[in-house]
């Protein structure tokens, strides 16, 4: 049992699986008191973003190459932070 914790698609599908776990917990359990609802908005895309970068990274082997990551992280960053500027704009209509 101990090489599968060492196998790093092992642990690259067991942080998809603890993100996933902790998005449906953001969206299921209601906010507190004084919370805006803009803030489980950008927890869900953040989330989402890191589990863009543990596909990209792990199975897809991008972590061997580090100027090809930081730039398709890169783009996904900036497309999750005009998704979210969207959400703010209807969202403050």
């Amino acid at each position: 049992m101990q090489h599968l914790t060492r196998d790093p698609l092992i642990r690259a599908w067991a942080g998809l699986m603890g993100l996933i776990t902790a998005a449906t917990l953001i969206a299921q359990v209601p906010l507190p008191a004084g919370w805006p609802q803009a803030a489980r908005a950008g927890a869900i895309l953040l989330i989402a973003g890191l589990k863009a970068r543990i596909i990209l990274s792990r199975y897809l082997g991008l972590w061997r190459t580090p100027w090809w990551q930081r730039g398709f992280v890169t783009v996904i960053a900036l497309f999750l932070i005009a998704v979210f500027m969207l959400y703010l704009i209807a969202f403050l209509r």
